[in-house]
């Protein structure tokens, strides 16, 4: 790790903010984070964040306090181009997510173990968790077709799919993107895409097996949080929590997810498929990195990324969504009468058109997530232009985690804030450093329950950065103000490899 007291990269503009001076007179990278947390970054997260601003096209780079090295371009960054895709700065989990639902109980519905046990149960009856596991390996989830499937993808939460599978359709207007459309806007050029990768072979084996996990967790950093919530006592966080729909001590759910197999697959594809674009026409690779290939818009390589792109996302968005609707079955199975509504769904791994600056560009989100303020024009329309919308933040089971509400100042990072805490310990590093009993004993301790025999320990709170020292990074910048704080009562986890 890079010695920060001594050899710096970076030049503080304030307590939290910082820039990262770029060669050649380069518009240089943002950084947000205090002193502690720009410390946090070492010489490989530096050099990608480096190299992602002076790749082709990219007019902007923010470097959020959760970033660490990751696939091209760091995990927790923030990239825009008006003029080029980039597969890396997206990631290979496509649309990896948060959603929030909001249950009708008090804390003292799930403070009796026995109670908890009952729902840990009845959650793992519907919705699995590990990398190869899908419907077929639980007794209540929802069985999806292929035929059903192909609509999954490409119409992502319209109302026939969401009645199709029991989900809510009004779940839809609490979403980031209930729905993404191909390169031109249409979903007639999902279907053809669909069609296209299904005749070259490159699904057709395994599309049927891909959409059986839907409505499963996978493995890693993937997980699903029971939370009493603790609104904040301001009277902006009470607002905005009223708007919201979350209640003082009331009881909540929190996941963790993405495309699955299914987004990989078609993330792994566009990268074999552009790599063999830049060997065939040598072209040159942004500071030789194989995983920062990238298309110029509106070249049929482009065109595919971006239709490829639309499928995974459509495939998380329904993966979460049903998700949260077996999960509030499962709770009306354990304390009949439950209800519940989603809070909101957003994204941390995806490609979005916005205006930044007054020019509509391509901001790409590795483990960032939007973050629009009250009155932004985005927010038109929908039920949170008056207050911003809600922007789930995961820390971990024991620090609790965060929903926030973006200020003003988020025009500094693109609008957007860091998607968690940020690993602090990569996971052999952790299976090094951490005592597996130690970590259980923790939990135990805390009276926050787990599906699992042990813990897994590369997922263990201390692999990850001090999530107060996060969050300060945050307001301190100006980007974000908390509105309430989520504590975890039991974790949904698998110690499987993550899909991300």
């Amino acid at each position: 790790m890079t010695d920060h007291a001594t050899t710096s990269p970076f030049i503080a503009t304030g307590e939290a903010t910082a820039i990262l001076p770029l060669p050649g007179g380069r518009r240089p990278v943002t950084v947000i984070g205090t002193e502690a947390i720009r410390a946090t970054f070492d010489e490989g997260c530096v050099g990608q964040a480096i190299n992602s601003a002076m790749s082709p096209g990219v007019s902007r780079v923010v470097l959020n306090p959760d970033a660490h090295i990751g696939y091209g371009a760091p995990v927790g960054c923030v990239m825009a181009s008006p003029s080029h895709i980039y597969p890396g700065p997206v990631g290979v989990d496509i649309k990896c997510s948060m959603s929030l639902l909001a249950l009708d109980l008090d804390e003292s519905a799930v403070a009796d173990r026995g109670t908890r046990r009952a729902l840990i149960g009845a959650v793992c009856d519907r919705t699995p968790t590990g990398t190869g596991r899908g419907q077929r390996s639980v007794g209540k989830s929802r069985p999806v077709d292929r035929d059903l499937g192909v609509r999954v993808v490409t119409e992502g939460a319209s109302r026939g799919v969401c009645e199709a599978l029991g989900i809510p359709p009004e779940w839809a207007d609490r979403c980031e993107d209930s729905a993404h459309t191909g390169h031109d806007g249409t979903a007639d050029a999902l279907r053809a895409r669909l069609e296209l990768l299904r005749r070259e072979g490159r699904i057709a084996d395994r599309f049927t097996d891909k959409v059986r996990q839907l409505g499963s967790y996978g493995g890693g950093n993937h997980f699903g949080e029971c939370e009493v919530v603790r609104v904040d006592d301001s009277d902006r966080a009470r607002r905005a929590a009223e708007v919201f729909g979350l209640r003082d001590r009331g009881v909540a759910f929190l996941s963790h997810c993405g495309s699955r197999g299914f987004g990989h697959d078609l993330a792994a594809g566009q990268f074999r498929a552009m790599q063999g674009f830049f060997e065939t026409w040598g072209i040159p690779l942004p500071g030789g990195d194989r995983q920062m290939v990238h298309a110029p818009l509106g070249t049929p390589e482009a065109d595919a990324y971006l239709d490829d792109m639309a499928l995974g996302a459509n495939f998380a968005t329904v993966n979460h969504l049903l998700i949260n609707a077996l999960v509030l079955e499962a709770f009306q199975e354990v304390i009949p009468g439950a209800c519940g509504r989603l809070v909101y769904f957003i994204s941390h791994n995806i490609a979005r058109q916005e205006i930044v600056e007054n020019r509509l560009e391509w901001v790409h989100r590795k483990g960032a997530t939007r973050a629009f303020p009250a009155g932004h024009h985005g927010l038109k329309g929908t039920p949170f232009e008056q207050t911003g919308h809600p922007i789930l933040l995961p820390g971990n089971p024991q620090a609790g985690s965060a929903v926030m509400v973006a200020d003003a100042g988020a025009e500094l990072s693109c609008y957007s804030v860091n998607h968690g805490a940020g690993r602090a310990l990569g996971r052999k590093a952790a299976a090094r450093a951490l005592d597996q009993r130690a970590v259980d004993a923790s939990f135990d301790e805390r009276d926050i329950l787990t599906n699992c025999r042990q813990y897994p320990i590369d997922e263990a709170p201390d692999a990850y950065k001090d999530f107060d020292e996060v969050l300060r990074s945050v307001k301190a910048a100006g980007l974000a103000s908390e509105v309430a704080r989520l504590h975890a009562r039991f974790v949904i986890k698998d110690g499987d490899k993550a899909d991300d």
